[in-house]
This record gives structure tokens, C-alpha cells and sequence, in this order.
């Protein structure tokens, strides 16, 4: 399995912008820039928030997969990955968790929430510190 994303970049660093796409069209010439990326500007996206999404939605699909291997039937995984971006590199990815899995107990949700931090194929592919906090309901 193969998937593209793709961005166009148009004049200097902090003068120019782009716009970065994904095969599937659901981003389509979505704005970035130096001020999206370095100066917290909203009126675009930036390579940190979209790696922030594609940690956040790897994770949860290995934890689903991970929980049903194990027995246990997720109603809700909703998580947040915070990118740490300094001395241009990305440094670390925060996973943060808001769990609700009937019938587990807490050590063996541990277990297997560590188990697909550590595993999931973005969490392989990052060169960074990855840490997780979570909320089981």
C-alpha cells in the first residue's frame, strides 16, 4: 500500500507560501506558511499539526485494533497529539487520551495503550520522544 500527500511551495521563507494536498482530496491546495507554521497564524495549516493528526488517528486505530485483539470493545477513543517543534527538529509528540472501554481494568488498559504507543506505524516512523497521558472512563 502506497499513499501521497503533496505540497507546492511558492517564493522565500517567510514571504512565500504553499499549499499541500492529499491523494484522497480531502485536503485539496490547503493554504501554509511561515506565519501558519512559526507564528501561530489560523488561516492555514502547518507540517507539525498534520503530523499531530496522522500520530493522534494511527494511535488510535492500533489501540482499537490492539483492545479488540484482547477481548475488549472500545466505545470512544478521542485523542490529541501535541508536536514540540524546536532547534528545527521535531522533538517530541504528547499523546493525550480520553478512553471509554467497558469492562477493563486499569493495569491491563495500560498494557495495551503502551503497547500501541510503541507500535503504531507513526510512533515507529517519528525519530522523537513520544509520551502518552490518558483518561479511562
Amino acid at each position: 500500500m502506497k499513499r501521497k500527500g503533496s505540497a507546492v511551495w511558492n517564493g522565500s521563507l517567510k514571504e512565500g507560501s504553499g499549499t499541500v494536498s492529499l491523494e484522497s482530496g480531502i485536503l485539496k491546495d490547503t493554504t501554509y506558511s511561515f506565519k501558519t507554521r512559526f507564528e501561530d497564524g489560523k488561516n492555514g495549516t502547518n507540517p507539525e499539526e498534520l503530523i499531530g493528526a496522522a500520530h493522534a488517528g494511527c494511535f488510535s486505530m492500533q489501540l482499537s485494533a490492539n483492545l479488540t485483539e484482547e477481548g475488549f470493545a472500545p466505545d470512544k477513543l478521542e485523542t490529541t497529539s501535541e508536536i514540540t517543534f524546536e532547534d528545527g527538529k521535531v522533538t517530541k509528540s504528547h499523546l493525550v487520551l480520553k478512553a471509554a472501554v467497558p469492562g477493563i481494568d486499569e493495569d491491563k488498559f495500560d498494557e495495551i495503550v503502551q503497547d500501541a504507543k510503541n507500535n503504531c506505524p507513526i510512533s515507529q516512523l517519528l525519530n522523537a520522544e513520544i509520551t502518552l497521558s490518558y483518561d479511562l472512563n
